[in-house]
């Protein structure tokens, strides 16, 4: 097919949007380079992604119908949506067609949505080679509902050298590994393969990992973070004959986001101290009427 300029949403999750923003920059980067037009939904929207799994159904749904209320331009004209978190791509391939059986809208919205793998493999894109070995790990949605299939595909094509030592759970599990009573539980099962992985893979070796949770483990657990796809396509479009096969080829994009964090803060900061000068203030002049 002829993709250039072809509409391409591309579905800014809580997770990307909220924490690792870098991420959903990548893959706009990634899909303009190979052609496509990219571009947003018209306001906020959620999944609901955490809401199931604390039983909370009738909210969920609420939030689905929005989408598909406000994607129904997208649905009509059957724009390609590109979900970069796992767990949000099922909630679109799983939930949304179990929860709305007999609403066209959820059909056909599932079938619209793809991962950013499966979306360059079903295009046949181009990809940029990038000489790296690289530990993959699999979201413990992206295996179940979507396959690994792609996602290996894309290594492939790109001349990634790559394994998957853990075929199990990283152990996080969304919000299973916050909560105090399951702490110990979900770092017991990081430990059983991937943990102990990703600590033995030599500096050089790209962690990938698309999955949100799989990160935060890996980067909690360890002394490596992992990059998304989106990432790791990135890398290997800005590659130079100097930067390959560096060593701990994420450091500079962590310490990006850390600046970027602290320059947040600091922006923060300046507001509540702003704010409380000024309550300061008006309680100062009260006082003295």
């Amino acid at each position: 097919m002829d993709i250039a300029n072809s509409p391409v949403l591309l579905w800014p999750d809580t997770f990307n949007n909220y924490f690792l923003p870098d991420t959903a920059i990548a893959a706009v980067e990634v899909l303009e380079s190979a052609g496509f037009f990219v571009y947003l939904p018209p306001k906020g929207l959620c999944c609901g992604r955490p809401l199931y799994d604390h039983g909370m159904l009738d909210r969920a749904k609420s939030l689905l119908l929005e989408i598909l209320d406000v994607l129904q331009p997208e649905i009509e004209y059957e724009v390609p949506i590109v979900v970069l978190e796992p767990s949000c791509a099922s909630v679109f391939r799983d939930e949304l067609v179990n929860l709305f059986p007999k609403d066209e809208r959820a059909q056909k919205l599932s079938r619209q949505v793809f991962l950013l793998s499966e979306f360059l493999e079903n295009n046949s894109v181009p990809l940029p080679k990038l000489a790296r070995q690289a530990l993959l790990h699999g979201h413990c949605h992206h295996k179940s509902i979507m396959k690994m299939t792609a996602e290996e595909a894309v290594l492939s094509r790109m001349g990634i050298d790559f394994r998957s030592p853990a075929s199990g759970c990283c152990g996080m599990a969304g919000a299973f590994g916050f909560e105090r009573d399951k702490y110990d539980v979900s770092l017991a099962v990081g430990e059983l393969e991937l943990l102990p992985a990703v600590r033995a893979a030599s500096p050089e070796c790209l962690i990938v990992a698309d999955g949100f949770s799989c990160r935060e483990q890996i980067a909690q657990c360890t002394d490596r973070h992992a990059l998304h796809l989106a990432e790791v396509i990135q890398m290997a479009l800005h590659e130079t004959p100097e930067s390959i096969a560096e060593p701990y080829p994420e450091h500079d994009r962590v310490l990006r986001r850390q600046v970027e964090i602290d320059r947040s803060m600091s922006r923060a900061g300046f507001g509540i101290a702003a704010a409380a000068a000024g309550a300061a203030l008006l309680w100062a002049l009260a006082r003295r009427r």
